[in-house]
């Protein structure tokens, strides 16, 4: 690790950041259209654009686990806007359609999207959104591989402090630790 970081900054960057994720999430899981989470809305409107789709790719394309997508998908079955049946091209495959009552509630609310996005992007300008959009895309590249490479430097770290009797982990500012 380079010895010219800035870990209070670094730190304060990685607080604020877990911060907002915690706060994205807990602030969508608030949103309900007709009965229907914002999950479950985005559930509906990948299978009104792509066509039916098996829940596990449903968790896969949308980043949600296996265990919510099904949550989700039993919610949306029972209020009548999806409903699991057999695949069309493989009988073999389980999947979730949407239901003509789930159009129409999509069609009834489809500037729900574009309003989210306008509440949290639409103070910022051109190039703040530019800068944002940049800085979003070097994080969830940093993401691939994040809990190996994590793992392996500790295990290096653990490597050698048993042959040199120290650690090899940064020293932290406890101000924004909070794990």
């Amino acid at each position: 690790m380079e010895k010219n970081k800035d870990w209070n900054l670094m730190e304060e960057a990685d607080w604020h950041f877990r911060k907002l994720v915690r706060r994205f999430v807990k602030e969508r899981d608030k949103i309900s259209v007709e009965g229907v989470s914002l999950p479950g809305l985005l559930i509906l409107k990948t299978i009104e654009r792509n066509g039916e789709q098996r829940l596990g790719d449903l968790a896969e394309v949308l980043d949600f686990t296996s265990g919510a997508v099904t949550a989700l998908c039993d919610k949306l079955e029972s209020a009548g806007f999806a409903v699991r049946q057999r695949s069309r091209t493989d009988r073999r495959s389980i999947v979730l359609d949407i239901t003509i009552q789930g159009r129409e509630m999509l069609l009834r609310n489809q500037e729900v999207g574009t309003c989210m996005i306008d509440v949290l992007f639409g103070t910022f300008s051109q190039e703040e959104l530019i800068q944002q959009i940049h800085f979003f895309k070097r994080v969830h590249e940093s993401l691939e591989g994040f809990s190996e490479r994590i793992h392996q430097q500790y295990r290096n770290a653990a490597e050698g402090a048993s042959g040199k009797g120290g650690s090899a982990a940064p020293r932290r500012n406890r101000d924004f630790i909070s794990y």
